[in-house]
Parts: structure tokens; sequence; C-alpha cells
């Protein structure tokens, strides 16, 4: 139970982030490329744009559907270890293995987005994710599990990546940052409640059951992203400033080939972006905050305070609290203040709450309410970190918002990662949470300074 409950947080951290350039307007402004002009026009299959709130919902179902395919099976490891005839230790690279697919997936699922369109990668990431499912249903062995579940990940990739991309296509500004924060209360549900749901399939049908109905989840989400999914990118046009720069009957979309090869080296120009790399780096360092916490929760909370299992997971679900209140508060007031003052503030208190936790770890306190307060208001304030930091880091990307967003969520993946292993080597305890919350928001404050006066409030 306590996996579980910190696997959840986790993952629904992760999605707590997307776009955006700083607009004064109070409504949702479109921002996807110009198309050709009406006489040249022909007929489209495309789908309509879905309303606002039709597309937080379809959003949400294809970025949930990485945490489902995790949180949906996570109760099933014991039945793999028996069935399968190996250690549970072992059956940890199932889970690993949708990581390190998801990882390498988004790197390549986004710059195909802004070669080709967001519908089609979208659709052949959910197909491949589908056959990986079900093969994993009737892998015979671990290593064949494992290796069909490292192209689940890769599959499941696209929903995160493409919905951020389609997110700064078609919104900037706070308009942005507020559809991202209520995209989480769709997200949210997932991790909720998927581990309930698949104990109690496993339990009465077996593992292999879970891996089946995550098949059919995917051919779900597949559906929907086929018959309601925009594309937000018809053209696929240079930038309006390139466009009139050419001769008006010069063809403004590169050759296929061109494309591809142009969207793969736009990595290199990200990662010259100094800009772009701190705001990227922002989410990266609220999600090692959050890594630190649950990696070391069972020593702090049960060795430490003496929960008990029951009261570990209450825990875990009021924290869960915060980090969703937090997006939330967002998303009421980004129209009204802007994201580069929302995001001020959150890394400002941040830094109070966050060295407030750190000073009650490395002094070892036995009062639960010293480490409770400060924790819950750290995660608080990560709610209005995420979303405006990813917001303004997208801003100048919108021709190659795909491959941006995938360096973003692979940023945080490794820093993710990184935490992990920096906490074991520090020894895994509340003293080794309090360094790594205490580095995580001291630099975040360095990362804000370092782009202060390249970003104004908005009013």
């Amino acid at each position: 139970m306590e996996g579980t409950s910190a696997s959840c947080c986790v993952l629904l951290a992760r999605r707590c982030a997307c776009t955006s350039h700083e607009a004064p307007e109070d409504t949702l402004r479109m921002t996807a490329p110009p198309t050709q002009p009406a006489a040249r026009t022909t007929r489209s299959t495309t789908p309509r744009t879905p309303t606002t709130a039709g597309l937080v919902v379809l959003l949400g179902a294809m970025a949930a559907l990485g945490a489902v395919t995790i949180d949906l099976y996570l109760p099933s490891l014991p039945q793999v270890a028996v069935d399968l005839d190996t250690t549970a230790a072992r059956t940890q690279l199932t889970i690993t293995g949708v990581l390190v697919g998801a990882g390498l997936g988004q790197l390549v699922v986004g710059p195909l987005s802004d070669a080709f369109g967001r519908r089609k990668p979208a659709a052949v990431g959910f197909v491949v994710y589908v056959l990986a499912a079900l093969l994993c249903a009737i892998a015979p062995n671990l290593p064949a599990l494992v290796a069909f579940r490292v192209l689940s990940g890769v599959g499941a990739s696209a929903g995160a990546v493409i919905g951020m991309a389609v997110i700064r296509d078609l919104f900037t500004g706070p308009a942005a940052a507020r559809l991202q924060s209520r995209l989480v209360l769709v997200i949210g549900v997932a991790p909720l409640f998927a581990p309930t749901v698949g104990g109690a399939i496993a339990a009465h049908t077996g593992w292999r059951v879970v891996l089946a109905l995550l098949a059919v989840a995917g051919a779900g989400v597949l559906l929907a992203v086929w018959r309601r999914l925009p594309e937000t990118r018809p053209e696929l046009t240079d930038t309006p400033a390139q466009a009139r720069a050419e001769d008006e009957r010069a063809p403004v979309t590169p050759p296929r080939p061109g494309r591809v090869l142009r969207t793969f080296t736009g990595y290199g120009a990200l990662l010259r972006d100094g800009r772009f790399l701190a705001f990227a780096a922002m989410p990266g360092l609220a999600l090692a905050t959050i890594m630190s916490y649950v990696s070391t929760s069972v020593f702090v909370l049960q060795d430490g305070f003496g929960l008990s299992g029951t009261g570990f997971a209450v825990y875990f679900a009021v924290n869960g609290t915060a980090l969703v209140g937090g997006t939330q508060l967002n998303a009421a007031l980004v129209e009204r203040f802007g994201s580069a003052r929302l995001l001020r503030v959150g890394i400002v208190a941040a830094l109070v709450f966050g060295l407030a936790l750190a000073a009650a770890l490395l002094v070892r306190t036995d009062q639960l309410l010293l480490f409770a307060a400060p924790l819950y208001l750290l995660l608080l304030s990560l709610g209005l970190i995420m979303p405006n930091a990813v917001t303004l880091a997208l801003e100048p990307y919108g021709d190659s918002a795909g491959a941006a967003a995938a360096l973003v969520t692979a940023l945080q993946s490794g820093v993710g990662g990184l935490v992990g292993v920096l906490v074991g080597v520090l020894g895994g305890d509340e003293h080794a949470m309090g360094i790594v919350v205490g580095s995580a928001v001291v630099l975040n404050v360095l990362l804000l300074l370092s782009v202060s006066r390249r970003v104004r409030p908005h009013r």
C-alpha cells in the first residue's frame, strides 16, 4: 500500500506542468499557424476543435494513459513474480521499462509531431501502445514482458508530449497556464483510483487480464484521438516572418525529409537557449522535491513518526490535495496576475517553506506538525511553479512546440531519476530529504534570478 501511494503521488506531480506568450486578454487566444488562402484550400477531414472542456478531457485521457499503465498494473507485481517464476525485485523492471520507454519515446515523438502534425504521431503512438499491451498480456516470460512494457512506454509517451504541444499550438499566456492547471483535475483521477481498481481485477481474474484491459483503454484513447483531436498544425508553415520574406508563390512547407531533419536538429537550438533551459529545469527541481519526499517517506513517516500503514496512505492522500489545490489556485489567479508573477510567488514561497522543512528534518524533530505543515505548503507552492514555468519555457517555440515539450519532459524525468540515486547515496533518511529539498528550492531561486530581467509581469 505504501509503494502504491508513493507511486500515485509522483505520477500525479509529474503531470502538474504546459505553455505560452504573455497575453493581456482574459480569453483563450488561438495561435495555430495561419492556413493558406481560401482559394487554395481543400476539403479537410480533420475533426472540429472541441470545446475547452472537451479538449481538457481529451488531452487528460491522452496524458493519463502513461500513469494508468503503471498504476493499474502495480498491484499485480506479486502475481507476476509467482506466475513467471522470478523474484519481486526483478518484476520491478516491468515498471522501470515503462519509464525508460516513455523517456526515449518522447524525444522522438516530439520532433515528429512538429514535422508531420499532431494527429498522425499521436495515432501511431497509441496503435503501438495497444499492440504492446496485448503482447504484454501473452508474454511467456519476464524478459519478454519487460521488452513489451518498454514498447508500451514508447507508445504512451505520445499522449503527454503531443498534449502539451497542442496546448502551445492553440493557447498562449495565462490562458495556456490556466488550461494546464485544469488538466491536472482530469489527470489526477487516474493515480487516485487505478491501483484500487487494478488490485481488485488482479485478485479476481489475474494480472494478464489487467494488461489486456490496458489495451482496451489504449484503444479507447486511440478512437477518441482519431475522432476528436484537432490538427493544430494543418499547414506546417514556417514562422510568419519567414513566410512573408518568401515570394508569395513559393512553398512555405519544406519537403518532408527536410522537415524531419530540421525538427530533430532543433534540439540544438533549444539546448543553446539559456532562458529555455532555466524555465525547463524549474519543474524538474520541483519534481526533485517531491521525489525526495516520496523516496524517503516510509523511513521518515513510519520509522520516524510512527505512522501505521493506514495512516501513511491517508497522509499521502492529504498531500495529494496540496498538489491539485496548488494548480487550481494557479488556474484561478493566472488570468489576473499572469504566469511570470505567479511563478515568482511560487518560487519564493517554496524557498521559505522548503528551508523550514529542511531545518525540521536536519534537526530530526519529533513533532509531526513541524514536518507536515511546511511540507503541505511547499507542495501547494509547487502548483504555482510547474504550469507557469513550462508555459514560459515554450513561449518562443510555437513552430517547434513538440520538440520543446519533449525536452521539458525529458529534463523532468532526468532530474527525477538523478534525485532517486542522490537520496540513496545520502543515506535515504530524513537528512537526505532535507539536503535535497533545501538544495532544490535554492537552485530554483538562482534560476529565476538568471532570467528575471527577460520576463515581463503580466497585467
